[in-house]
């Protein structure tokens, strides 16, 4: 199962067709689903213990949306994938995938996670209704880095949403959530 999982992952970062594009949403098998429950609460117990600006944000919303590991690729054209879940009130809500595609001058491989922390129920309501949702379109999400971090004071969270990226690895420079497409993955 793991070959094949790769093998989708890898089509749908190549290729990025509709048909495959919709392999990729299909709900992971009980052995994925354990995977990503693992992988989430890891990174996300791991990223409010080394982040007090994600701590503090983390206490304050209504659920967080983290993707443990996606996979960046490109030459020319790229793609990244991965699958995450909601949690709310540290139990899991739902799972999802997370899609992005580029094109222009790029060349390389990486792996990062992210995680978007909800501020509102309405914010949580739209991710949950919406036949997918892409980022930077619907709830408005802040990414914080460090200086952005700076600033921030659970006074000051007036966004819907406020989104972290951790855990960069590889040959590519720069990560953008800006344009990725969050969906609900199908429940077979």
């Amino acid at each position: 199962m793991a070959k094949f999982r790769s093998a989708l992952l890898a089509a749908c970062l190549v290729v990025g067709t509709p048909l495959v594009t919709t392999a990729c949403t299909s709900m992971p098998d009980e052995v994925s689903r354990q995977d990503i429950d693992a992988q989430s609460r890891q990174a996300l117990n791991k990223l409010t213990s080394e982040n007090s600006a994600a701590r503090a944000i983390a206490a304050k919303s209504s659920a967080v949306l983290i993707f443990p590991s996606i996979v960046k690729a490109g030459l020319g054209v790229g793609g990244a994938y991965g699958e995450g879940q909601m949690r709310h009130n540290g139990a899991v809500r739902d799972y999802y995938s997370t899609f992005t595609g580029s094109w222009g001058l790029q060349a390389g491989a990486q792996q990062y996670g992210y995680a978007v922390f909800l501020m509102n129920d309405a914010a949580v309501k739209y991710v949950e209704d919406s036949d997918g949702w892409e980022i930077g379109v619907g709830p408005t999400v802040v990414l914080v880095n460090a200086g952005v971090a700076e600033n921030l004071s659970t006074s000051t969270l007036k966004e819907d949403a406020y989104a972290f990226i951790f855990d960069q690895k590889g040959l590519m420079a720069g990560v953008s959530i800006e344009g990725t497409k969050i969906t609900k993955l199908d429940a077979k």
